[in-house]
């Protein structure tokens, strides 16, 4: 049994959900999502709760159970708050600035990188050290910032990089004489 799969999902104040042949759409005050679960599985919307219940008790229905209950927990989550992810920049004259839907970031290369930002995600630079990106889709606000990280990924010796807000980089001693 699934514990995860078992536990009920919430509506929040202002969010609306509908079931339509295996889909669920889930529209709040940030926008709307849908996902596609299994014909394996019965989801039902009552009391402003929505639960994800198994057809039969089949290893992969067992599987997709807990997976497909937090894709919906998401959903809503995403409709109702959003997600975001806080980004540092580390290393002398390394910055950020947002230019319209791109991104550009001076990162000791002999050329600024320019990052085109995704239309689902906004993407906001409150000092030239820090990003900030925010959106409803988990999955493409993380591989947003996976993608800007990528760029200069903290290194282990002096610490420069572009790392998570409160992401502890183990640093090495270096060299001896």
């Amino acid at each position: 049994m699934s514990r995860i799969g078992k536990k009920l999902i919430e509506l929040p104040e202002g969010v609306n959900a509908v079931i339509n042949n295996n889909i669920i759409e889930v529209s709040g005050p940030k926008g709307s999502r849908e996902f596609k679960f299994s014909d394996k599985l019965e989801v039902l919307i009552a009391d402003k709760n929505i639960s994800v219940t198994p057809k039969n008790s089949e290893k992969k229905t067992r599987q997709l159970w807990g997976m497909s209950r937090t894709q919906i927990a998401n959903l809503v989550k995403g409709v109702e708050k959003g997600f975001s992810k806080e980004l540092e920049i580390n290393g002398v004259g390394y910055r950020a600035a947002v230019q319209g839907n791109i991104l550009k970031l001076s990162l000791g290369y002999s050329h600024d990188v320019d990052f085109e930002i995704p239309s689902d995600v906004k993407v906001t630079c409150s000092k030239p050290t820090e990003i900030k990106i925010e959106g409803i889709d988990q999955q493409i606000v993380g591989e947003v910032s996976a993608k800007i990280r990528k760029w200069r990924s903290p290194e282990p010796y002096k610490g420069k990089g572009i790392r998570y807000k409160g992401e502890y980089i183990f640093a090495k001693e270096g060299k001896k004489k």
